[in-house]
């Protein structure tokens, strides 16, 4: 088979295993390490350096060609100042929904091209699949894995080129093909949280950037109960970190982040987990990308996750206009965030989704 993919590797399990099984399909592979942050290259908390170790080792044991790439300026320019603008605007932005759209299947699928790639391979929990003439993203096998929400902004120029090996295993299965196969990196934590922050304290990385405005934490009554140290640094449904009377007074219910008033420079809060101002009946929504690069019937019931890993929410899609949409939900929603992106679903097709501007009791 002389096909060529060429495999994102980050030197996890995930794509190690993605680039091992297509060897073993009979494919020309060749791996790919991408280098996507550079700024603090020595730190404690970036670890590139033993991932690219890891990726080469992984390259060797399977038998297969690898090279580095340098995509630092590129998702610094397209992803990481999108992050800080809507940090700075008070949003809670997913950046590695924009990485995905931008680096991994832009960049990286353009650089894959010049090197003779008929496709490209990631180690995503998700799967592909053409239709009546049209590209379909679905969900993974693994539910608990399925990651099908960071990739709903791609288009169908890139899902054509797009394969997911691992959509139809099980984590367990692939950390098990993975010692067998005698991958080094077969029990290796996986990565978790935004790529170029890693493991370190989130407030700590955004205060290197953004300036710190202190001001009032403050009921819906208005009433003052705390300070914040900048509501860049908070978002809605945050129980954590807050500060208040060791985060409970005499009515024994925690504290939660409720809403923003960026004029005032205020952070609402509020007690009780299942708090009126923390639920919502519908959103509003912008930047709206759907898939099939049409707009979906807006007659059915669809499923909606307002963040990863919720369970699907029976929800209606109305006033499609342009790029802007209102979702409403059967069940009223908690913490709908501004910035994070509502991904609409019909079963396990992955239909596209948007940015969630507002959130609507």
């Amino acid at each position: 088979m002389n096909k060529r993919i060429v495999v994102g590797m980050s030197g996890g399990v995930d794509s190690s295993v993605t680039a091992l099984l297509l060897k073993q399909q009979g494919y020309d592979v060749v791996g790919l390490f991408m280098k996507n942050w550079e700024d603090d290259d020595n730190s404690e908390y970036c670890s590139s350096r033993q991932d690219l170790l890891d990726a080469v080792a992984v390259a060797d044991t399977i038998g297969i060609p690898i090279e580095a790439v340098n995509f630092a300026r590129e998702y610094k320019d397209r992803v990481f100042s999108y992050f800080l603008r809507e940090y700075e605007a008070g949003r809670t932005p997913n950046p590695d929904i924009l990485c995905n759209s931008e680096i991994k299947f832009k960049a990286f699928l353009d650089h894959a091209l010049k090197l003779g790639a008929d496709a490209i391979a990631t180690g995503h929990y998700a799967k592909v699949r053409e239709q009546d003439g049209l590209f379909q993203l679905l969900k993974a096998d693994d539910t608990g894995k399925d990651q099908s929400y960071f990739l709903h902004r791609l288009n169908q120029a890139q899902l054509s080129k797009a394969i997911f090996p691992l959509g139809g295993l099980l984590k367990s299965q692939v950390r098990a093909i993975a010692e067998q196969h005698n991958l080094a990196n077969f029990a290796k934590k996986d990565s978790t949280g935004i790529c170029f922050i890693g493991e370190r304290p989130f407030r700590e990385f955004l205060n290197r950037y953004l300036p710190s405005t202190p001001g009032e934490m403050v009921t819906p009554a208005g009433k003052v109960v705390g300070r914040h140290m900048g509501l860049s640094f908070y978002t809605l449904g945050q129980r954590q970190g807050l500060g208040i009377g060791g985060g409970r007074d005499s009515s024994g219910e925690p504290w939660f982040v409720a809403g923003k008033d960026m004029k005032k420079n205020r952070l609402m809060v509020v007690q009780g987990h299942d708090h009126p101002a923390l639920l919502s009946r519908s959103l509003t929504a912008l930047d709206s990308h759907w898939i099939s690069s049409y707009v979906p019937d807006m007659a059915p019931t669809y499923g909606a996750k307002t963040r990863y890993r919720q369970t699907d929410a029976p929800c209606l899609l109305e006033e499609v206009v342009d790029a802007r949409c209102t979702v409403r939900f059967e069940q009223p929603q908690w913490a709908v965030t501004p910035g994070q992106s509502v991904v609409v679903y019909d079963g396990d097709v992955c239909l596209g989704g948007a940015i969630i501007e507002q959130a609507h009791s």
